[in-house]
C-alpha cells in the first residue's frame, strides 16, 4: 500500500470508527465483542484498501464487513462458545472457608524452596499426578516424590504439625 493510500484509510478510520463500533455493538451487544469485531473488519477493509478506496460507498461496504464479521462470531459462538453466567457469588467454589488458616498456609507453600513449591503446587492446587508432574518440570517422577515428601516435612515444621513420616510397608513374618 501507498503513503497516500495509508492516510486516506487512517483518515476513513477516524471518520468512520464510531458509527462503525456502534453497529458492532448493537450487533453483538457486548462491547468487547464489538471491539474484537470493528478490529477484524478494519483488517479486512485495510487489506484490500486501494480497490475500497475507489468503491462509491466505502463506508456502507465497511459497514457490510463489520456485519459479516458479526456474523461469523454468531456462527463460532454457536459451535465453539458457551456464554459465561455471572452471579453474585465469587468465582471460587468457596473452598477458602474450609481452611481457616489459609493465609498462614499459603505464606508457608511460598516460602518453600522453588522446585518443592512447584511440586506442592501443581499436585495439591492444580490436582497433576505425579507423571503430570515430572513431565511438566521435566524431572523424573522419584524426584518428584522426593520433593514432595521434603515439602510436607517442611510444610509441617512451619505450621508447627506433626512431622510427616513415611509409612514403612510390615515386613512379612517368615515362619
Amino acid at each position: 500500500m501507498e503513503e497516500s493510500d495509508e492516510d486516506r484509510f487512517t483518515a476513513f478510520v477516524r471518520a468512520h470508527s464510531a458509527a462503525l463500533f456502534r453497529t458492532a455493538f448493537l450487533l453483538t451487544g457486548d462491547y468487547q465483542r464489538a471491539e474484537d469485531v470493528l478490529q477484524g473488519a478494519l483488517v479486512r477493509l485495510y487489506q484490500h484498501w486501494p480497490r475500497v478506496a475507489e468503491m462509491e460507498q466505502p463506508t456502507a461496504y465497511a459497514r457490510k464487513v463489520v456485519v459479516n464479521q458479526a456474523t461469523s462470531w454468531w456462527r463460532k459462538r454457536s459451535s465453539h462458545e458457551s456464554p459465561l453466567t455471572l452471579r453474585d457469588e465469587p468465582a471460587w467454589d468457596g473452598h477458602l472457608d474450609d481452611v481457616p488458616e489459609h493465609e498462614r498456609v499459603w505464606e508457608a507453600v511460598l516460602s518453600l524452596p522453588r522446585r518443592q513449591r512447584a511440586v506442592t503446587v501443581l499436585r495439591y492446587y492444580e490436582d497433576l499426578t505425579e507423571a503430570q508432574i515430572a513431565e511438566t518440570l521435566g524431572m523424573a517422577p522419584g524426584t518428584v516424590k522426593s520433593h514432595s515428601h521434603a515439602a510436607a516435612r517442611r510444610l509441617a515444621v512451619l505450621l508447627g504439625e506433626p512431622p510427616v513420616e513415611l509409612v514403612q510397608p510390615a515386613e512379612e513374618a517368615t515362619p
